[in-house]
């Protein structure tokens, strides 16, 4: 018991000796002129120290700074490069003998920071660098790989930093950008425990303000190699012109684990919240490698993209691109796809855009050598289906790609005219199409692009055209009465509609259209240019079925192949009777019916 009063009173005795040394025959701030001379000798820089240096004793060994500015270079303005209004750091002494660092506090407050780049392209950090101060730095990393010291426990009583500003000055330009860390606090600290933490942040830029506060916990294992922060909380409030609608507010709620061994990342993405878009999922990254390994999983809501557009952007967005078409189209650089390892699986409750609405969305991706390949997709939409399949080839100059498409039972009429404001068919679509391309110009896309496919819509109408009552108008015309009115609906009912077609140079072709009602038989073949959005089509009725019930009557034009006739744009389509060629076939008919009838009274010959 002796011996332990004895070995305490010696310690407390070395402490007392420490701190009366410290106090009488060591002044800190006898060493302010070489600190500031050795400073100004590395940089070319003037190093001021305006308060004096003071030491704490209780309850930890600390030293406490203030009014520390390091100025920028000549001609530069602001003058300085970087200030402080007040640093603590301390230090309990006892347990260092054991190799555990035990720091009570550390603060810093008022840190100041202007990085100016001139006109001429000088910066604030030129000249801060210099040989000596690598070979220092050389110097001091061999000396530690050969004396290193392994840490046995590491504790922090609290970390404060406050007013924090970073001013980032571009003289070229005429932009400052401000970004400012209100507070940054950590409460005790210890390896292997959590920790609190919180934050408060800002910036102004010159398009945009931000303003992000969160808290959550941090873990560092004790053999610092696991870092983990749980419960982490961010809400962040954007508002420029460059946003939507100019003002943009999110949340996001995640956990984040990096192992440092392994170099990998986790987040998981408990909860992110955005312009009335939810959406959780994870996000894992192995950064051990050349190229990171990315694999991304997200779950999202509704989206709603035409409430994220400014009313006025359409019109802003048609300007910009007549400006834009003056200059030369070049191709886009896609080099930056050599250089993400991405595997992307996506699932979307709805997505509505230009009133085009779609749900249940399931997509996988992947991005990877230059090549971005869609291996899924799928949606629901208008009654039906569609799923797809794309692949984009980047490695080379001018990329390449190519596509699959299959539409099962959509309602096609509500389908045109929420997608094209095109009101021309109904009925329930089975479409099919592959293609392939190469440029992504937009006018190349369209000159470029060959593809092909087939349609099949059932039990629907073609609307804008009533073809029994434009034969019975016909029938009117051909036998003199030329005062027939039309009062019906324009529409005409069909069981099937079919046909194929083919893409090439912008211009589509279908030359095998075929139609089936109770009433008429219909065939058809053209095109349509879909970069000048005009229509050359020509259709053949023909009657199957009496008109009796329906108005009128088919003896005329039994067996009379009708042409009609679908031109100008497809917003707008014409339809029309070929008359000539009408005309012709009923001259061709009644001439068959007279041979037919010479024929039999001369006995056959």
């Amino acid at each position: 018991m002796k011996a332990l009063k004895w070995l305490l009173g010696i310690v407390a005795g070395v402490v007392l000796l420490l701190v009366v040394y410290l106090t009488v025959f060591f002044d800190p701030n006898s060493f302010k002129p070489q600190i500031v001379d050795a400073v100004k000798k590395q940089t070319g820089r003037d190093f001021v120290i305006k308060e004096d240096l003071s030491w704490s004793f209780f309850p930890s060994l600390g030293i406490n700074l203030g009014g520390i500015s390091l100025s920028n270079p000549e001609n530069f303005s602001p003058s300085t490069l970087l200030e402080v209004n007040e640093a603590i750091a301390s230090v309990s002494l006892m347990p260092l003998l054991s190799q555990e660092v035990e720091i009570a506090q550390l603060s810093l407050d008022g840190l100041t920071m202007n990085m100016v780049t001139k006109k001429d392209g000088s910066t604030s950090f030129d000249g801060l660098s210099g040989e000596s101060a690598s070979e220092n730095v050389a110097t001091e990393t061999e000396a530690s790989t050969g004396n290193s010291v392994e840490l046995q426990s590491l504790q922090i009583g609290g970390v404060s930093i406050t007013n924090t500003t970073i001013n980032i000055i571009d003289e070229a330009a005429g932009t400052t950008q401000v970004f400012s860390l209100n507070s940054l606090t950590l409460g005790k600290f210890s390896l292997g425990n959590a920790a609190d933490f919180a934050y408060d942040f800002s910036a102004q830029m010159p398009d945009m303000t931000v303003a992000s506060k969160g808290d959550g916990q941090l873990t560092i294992s004790k053999d610092m190699t696991k870092v983990a922060i749980a419960d982490f909380t961010i809400n962040t409030d954007v508002n420029g012109e460059a946003i939507p609608n100019k003002s943009l507010s999110s949340k996001l709620s995640t956990d984040i684990n990096v192992a440092l061994d392994a170099k990998t990342l986790e987040v998981v993405i408990n909860d992110l919240s955005a312009m009335d878009i939810t959406a959780t999922g994870s996000l894992d990254v192995n950064y051990g490698t050349n190229i990171p390994k990315i694999n991304l999983q997200i779950d999202v809501g509704d989206i709603d993209v035409d409430k994220l557009m400014p009313a006025s952007e359409a019109t802003e967005s048609t300007t910009e691109e007549k400006v834009a078409s003056n200059e030369p189209a070049v191709e886009p650089d896609l080099s930056a796809l050599k250089t993400i390892d991405l595997t992307l699986a996506m699932t979307v409750k709805s997505i509505k855009v230009a009133n085009l609405l779609t749900q249940s969305w399931v997509m996988k991706a992947k991005v990877k050598d230059g090549v971005a390949d869609l291996t899924q997709f799928s949606a629901n939409l208008y009654e039906g289906s569609i799923k797809a399949t794309a692949k984009l080839d980047g490695r080379q100059k001018v990329a390449t790609y190519r596509f699959e498409e299959t539409l099962s039972g959509v309602q096609f009429r509500p389908l045109l005219k929420d997608a094209a404001d095109i009101d021309l068919i109904s009925g329930s679509a089975n479409f099919t199409v592959s293609g392939s391309g190469k440029s992504l110009i937009p006018d190349n896309l369209k000159k470029n692009l060959l593809a092909k496919g087939n349609f099949e819509i059932a039990d629907g109408s073609i609307y804008g055209v009533n073809i029994p009552q434009m034969i019975r108008s016909a029938e009117d015309k051909l036998k003199g009465d030329l005062s027939a009115s039309n009062e019906e609906e324009l529409k005409t009912d069909f069981t099937s509609l079919t046909g194929s077609f083919d893409l090439k140079n912008a211009v589509v072709t279908n030359p095998d259209l075929a139609m089936a009602s109770p009433l008429i038989r219909l065939g058809g073949k053209g095109s349509a240019n879909i970069d000048t959005q005009t229509v050359d089509y020509k259709l053949t009725t023909s009657l199957v079925g009496s008109l009796a019930g329906q108005g009128g009557d088919n003896s005329a034009l039994a067996g009379v192949d009708i042409p009609l006739t679908i031109t100008g744009s497809m917003q707008d389509p014409k339809f029309g009777i070929d008359t000539s060629a009408l005309f012709d076939a009923k001259l061709k008919g009644e001439t068959d019916k007279l041979k037919d009838s010479l024929f039999k009274k001369l006995g056959g010959f």
